[in-house]
Formats: C-alpha cells, sequence, structure tokens
C-alpha cells in the first residue's frame, strides 16, 4: 500500500474560518464583560446592578457580534461569488487567454513556461473555474466566506466567555469584586490565548501575552472610570 494512503496531514489552516471567529468572540466575551462589571463594581453599585449590568452586556454582545459578523463574512461572501461569476464568463469568453493567464502565474512561481502550459491545460481540463479561483483569485474552500458558521460560533463563544467574568460576580465578596473579577478574568485569558494557540499551531507565549496584555488596559481603564465619575460607564 502507498504511504500516501497510510499519511494523513492535518494542517492549523482548515480551522481557521471558525478559529478566528471563536477567538475573537470569546476575548470580546471575557474582556468587555469583565470591563463592564469592574467599572460598575469600582463605582460602588449595588450587586443586583451589576449583576443586570453584565447580563445586559452579555446578551447586547453575543447579539452584536452575530450581526457584525454575519455582515461582514456576508459581505466577503457576496464579492467572492461576483468574482467567481466574472471570472466564469471571461473563461466562456476567452478560453485561450484565460489559460496563458494561468500558465503565467505558475511560470512566476517558478515552472518552465512549457510545463506551466501543460499543467495549466490539464487543470482546466478538469475544472477551469476552480483552477482560476484558487490560483488567481486566491479562494479556497478552506478560505471562503462562511457567514452562518462565522455568526454563530462568535455569538456562542462570546457568550460563554461573558458567563465567565459574570459568574464570579455572584461568589466574590462585594468588597473585593473588582479586583476577583480581574483576576479571574485574566486568568480565563491565559486559558484561552493557549488554546487559542494550540489549536491554531501559533507560539502559546506570544498568544497569551497578546490576549493578557489588552484585557488588562481595557479593565484597568474602565475601573479607573468607574472610580473617577462613581457611575456606569
Amino acid at each position: 500500500m502507498s504511504r500516501l494512503h497510510l499519511h494523513t496531514e492535518r494542517h492549523a489552516v482548515d480551522r481557521i474560518g471558525w478559529l478566528r471567529a471563536a477567538v475573537l468572540g470569546a476575548n470580546d466575551g471575557i474582556v468587555s464583560t469583565a470591563s463592564l462589571i469592574v467599572g460598575v463594581a469600582a463605582a460602588a453599585a449595588a450587586r443586583s446592578d451589576i449583576v443586570l449590568a453584565g447580563t445586559a452586556g452579555l446578551v447586547a454582545g453575543a447579539m452584536s457580534m452575530a450581526a457584525g459578523e454575519y455582515v461582514s463574512v456576508s459581505s466577503q461572501s457576496d464579492t467572492e461569488k461576483a468574482d467567481l461569476a466574472r471570472e466564469s464568463k471571461e473563461l466562456d469568453d476567452d478560453p485561450a487567454f484565460e489559460r496563458e493567464e494561468l500558465a503565467g502565474i505558475y511560470v512566476k512561481r517558478g515552472l518552465d513556461p512549457i510545463l506551466a502550459a501543460q499543467v495549466a491545460e490539464q487543470l482546466m481540463a478538469k475544472d477551469a473555474l476552480a483552477a482560476h479561483a484558487r490560483d488567481e483569485l486566491h479562494i479556497s474552500d478552506m478560505t471562503a466566506a462562511r457567514p452562518i458558521q462565522a455568526a454563530l460560533t462568535s455569538a456562542i463563544t462570546f457568550a460563554i466567555g461573558a458567563a465567565l467574568p459574570l459568574a464570579i460576580v455572584f461568589v466574590a465578596p462585594l468588597n473585593a469584586l473588582v479586583p476577583a473579577v480581574s483576576i479571574a478574568s485574566l486568568a480565563f485569558l491565559v486559558v484561552l490565548g493557549a488554546a487559542g494557540a494550540r489549536t491554531g499551531g501559533a507560539p502559546m507565549p506570544v498568544a497569551i501575552f497578546r490576549v493578557t496584555l489588552w484585557g488588562a488596559i481595557a479593565m484597568a481603564l474602565t475601573a479607573g472610570i468607574g472610580r473617577l465619575f462613581g457611575a456606569v460607564v
């Protein structure tokens, strides 16, 4: 049996679509909700007010993430579909020119002109549009826009991320709520950064530092504003 049938490769790029939305959603859920809670708690609000603010932030944030991801990724999908339709028409109108164009791409990548022409001809014979989508437009199954997947992933991971600092509100003493939520949220961000790096095959220390730094800055600013104005921000 050929080794090709025994060897299975798994690349992180296969997960790039949902992983981006998941990390973004969870990070926003933790940071925005924790910052909101810290800001409200720093203003010496009652526990019920803090819970209300955190819950409202969770629901509004999840819906906002879903809507934003759906609209933005739908725009990308519309652009991809328009480019594919244009390319399909060009293939119908002048296939010879499109074959030369594809061969030119392969020449730039290092193939000699004769081999490039043969490769272009064979790929176009099998699926001309797929060949041009992949090598000219840089559109593939792995990178294609998926609006519904992005929207659902972002909303669910935002809600999960937001629920973590909100849960601390119920168990931490009111007079220690600001440091408790801040420390716990930074710990959650460390776990998120590590999980995202592991899933995506990226360096773990860099990912952890990146997410915790901005989370710490956001919580510090909202806590300062809450103490300064003594009001919900």
